[in-house]
């Protein structure tokens, strides 16, 4: 049991609302909340359900529960209110909280009862379960469940607005309509007596959003009361869903539940049977949370494509995060065919060269801002045929694939070509970001990074080789591919900085040159083809390990640099100043694991750097990995709690360390 913690850090209210767990539907819906059962986030919430018209929708917000049990009634959450004042506090009675699987429990001492609770989503439906089980006491117990809803989308917040609220009574519960035209929501149990309740609780404080310089109160309406006794050893089931008939058959949703994850860890044990057995149990943890990331879309046309989710809470589909993410994601953890897939059908986003940098979930047309996602697809295609032999999908793409290079050889939008002087690919306007480090701040970017970016022509120049590779694979014509390729190995000398002994970040911009120490280099030692003398790709490494690496991954602009930016916090302006500027990037650990065993073959030292996220686990996104941290120590985790990239980059890493000949050494 990777994540598991006892009273204390569940009793103290901040350690346990700074660990969060995540559960998922497979659509891109979830729960999500912290151990203490404090709401700190707007996006905190049972049911957040995924619904193609309308986004992602806060529907139940919570369950405010009491234990009746010997003559003392124990209040098992805890809320934070706008004066200040915490109450109930919950939090004191946890004796122990863990992940069975990918599913968060909790384990309530209240006298000399032990009092379990576990929630998790029912996969490919808008369902929230909560179960509690009575699971040792004296005497019997009775168990209250209030409800409270909401009706708003993802990224606001609620002040009790003047709704016309519809509660009816069900057999098995409660159908809630919260205000005139939303979709219904069905509060249901197995053996619970519900009562309709309309009354609004107001002022809940939300200090995360505080923190992040946002609306920090709302109200949520409490719209049912359920009631069940509970003898020990039994247990009562509730169902918050979109759905009026969801599983609450005895343990139906739960085995369901339960062999999903099992078999999520077969498809990975049978896909790498040795490394899977001889992994680190933070690894195993690790393949559970990948899972919660690839979502189920429905296309224009009807059909069903898969998708990544960027990271939770906020975060939708985004091209670029996809494409990295990709490998580690469905590749390392045996699920191919859902490689496959969203590889076929991002295809069908493709316009003048370029895929997606952001997709709406309100059916708003996608935005294409990126210079590099096609770029990582290639990345990802050319992962997947080498472990699957599956030429069939690069017949069916390649035309697509010889348009990019058409295109950028061409010129497509937002400046982005290859430049005949040299070979090497160009982008950039001035009020527009298309790299991974694309922050902005009153409509600027913050690292513009216009010019040759060098991570970009590293991108570039395997994905001509990757091309010319596949082209003579199918029986198409290679040499264009190869001819260009070693145009762009000619050209990629004039990265060098001398006086560093590193690369350039970025050549030809409008004021020459970028000398900025940034980690983007990395690409160039840890893609496949590097174009780099193996005397460069040392310093390259050891620059990075002294002046970059952390625990947690690495910062994006060296701490001596006098636009570096060591903590991420306060309004969004000046987070978003601080994004690219010193803030540490947990997915970076994969290339630089990368990098560090192409060029010291050493891969005990390369787990090394991975070995810190063990820990991690269980200190913020549960069973997850954190989007990015602070430049400066105690290397706070910051940003996004469960990060698609993040979590995929580790994974790959890790495989990496094991092909290379590490082994964990056996307790």
């Amino acid at each position: 049991m990777v994540v598991k913690m006892g009273p204390e850090i569940c009793g103290s209210l901040d350690t346990g609302s700074e660990r969060e767990w995540l559960v998922t539907n497979g659509l891109g819906g979830f729960g999500c909340g912290t151990v203490s059962g404090l709401v700190t986030r707007r996006y905190h919430g049972l049911l957040i359900a995924a619904v193609p018209e309308l986004g992602r929708v806060l529907l139940v917000s919570k369950a405010e529960e009491v234990l009746h049990y010997a003559g003392r009634d124990y209040a098992l959450g805890a809320n934070r209110w706008s004066s200040g004042a915490v109450q109930p506090q919950g939090f004191q009675l946890i004796e122990q909280f863990h992940l069975a699987g990918s599913m968060p429990v909790w384990r309530f001492a209240c006298a000399d009862a032990i009092f379990e609770k576990r929630v998790w989503m029912e996969d490919g439906a808008n369902t929230t379960f909560i179960r509690y089980e009575l699971v040792y006491g004296s005497t019997q117990a009775g168990l209250e469940i209030k409800v409270l809803v909401n009706y708003r989308n993802l990224h606001v917040t609620t002040r009790a607005p003047d709704w016309k609220t519809s509660v009816t009574s069900l057999p098995r519960g409660l159908c809630v309509v919260a205000r005139e035209g939303a979709m219904p929501v069905y509060l249901l149990s197995d053996i619970a007596q519900a009562e309709a309740r309309t009354e609004w609780y107001q002022n809940y404080d939300l200090a995360a959003e505080r923190e992040r310089g946002l609306d920090d109160c709302e109200d949520h309406l409490l719209a049912g009361a359920f009631r069940a006794r509970l003898s020990p050893g039994c247990s009562v089931t509730f169902a918050f869903s979109t759905d009026p008939t969801p599983p609450l058959e005895k343990r139906v949703a739960l085995a369901v539940r339960e062999g999903l994850d099992q078999r999520l860890l077969e498809y990975w044990i049978a896909a790498h049977p040795r490394a899977a057995l001889e992994a680190p149990h933070w690894i195993w943890q690790l393949v559970l949370g990948a899972a919660q990331f690839p979502i189920r879309r429905r296309a224009s046309d009807g059909r069903e494509r898969w998708s990544i989710v960027a990271g939770y809470p906020w975060f939708g589909e985004w091209g670029r995060d996809a494409m990295i993410a990709l490998p580690g994601l469905a590749l390392e953890t045996g699920r191919p065919d859902l490689a496959r897939s969203v590889l076929h059908e991002f295809l069908q986003f493709a316009q003048q060269g370029l895929l997606p940098n952001t997709f709406s979930e309100n059916g708003e047309p996608a935005a294409y801002n990126s210079v590099d996602s096609m770029l990582w697809y290639v990345q990802a295609l050319e992962q997947y045929v080498t472990q699957t032999s599956d030429l069939s999908l690069v017949r069916d793409v390649f035309d697509v694939l010889a348009s990019v290079v058409a295109w950028y050889v061409r010129g497509t939008r937002y400046g982005i070509r290859v430049d005949p002087a040299d070979g090497l690919l160009q982008a950039g306007e001035s009020e527009m970001q298309l790299t991974w480090m694309d922050a902005k701040v009153d409509g600027r970017p913050i690292t513009a990074r216009m010019g040759k970016p060098v991570e970009v022509n590293a991108l570039w120049f395997n994905a001509l080789h990757a091309i010319a590779r596949l082209a003579a694979e199918i029986g198409r014509p290679a040499d264009e591919y190869a001819r260009l390729a070693e145009r762009v190995k000619k050209a990629f000398v004039r990265y060098w900085n001398h006086d560093l002994q590193c690369c350039f970040d970025v050549i030809d911009g409008p004021n020459g040159n970028d000398g900025s120490l940034r980690p983007n280099q990395l690409f160039a030692v840890s893609l496949p083809e590097s174009p780099l003398s193996a005397q460069q790709r040392k310093h390259v490494v050891d620059i990075c390990a002294v002046h970059l690496v952390t625990p947690h991954g690495l910062r994006s602009l060296d701490a001596a640099d006098p636009n570096y930016c060591g903590h991420y916090e306060g309004p969004q302006s000046k987070r978003d100043a601080a994004y690219h500027q010193g803030t540490v990037w947990a997915w970076l650990l994969g290339p630089f694991v990368l990098a560090y065993l192409r060029v010291y073959e050493d891969p005990r030292r390369a787990f090394a750097f991975l070995e810190p996220m063990a820990h991690h686990l269980s200190a913020a996104g549960l069973g997850s990995i954190s989007e990015i941290f602070d430049g400066e120590a105690p290397f706070i985790a910051r940003g996004a709690f469960a990060q698609a990239w993040s979590v995929a980059e580790v994974l790959r890493a890790w495989r990496a360390c094991y092909d290379a000949g590490f082994r964990v050494a056996k307790s």
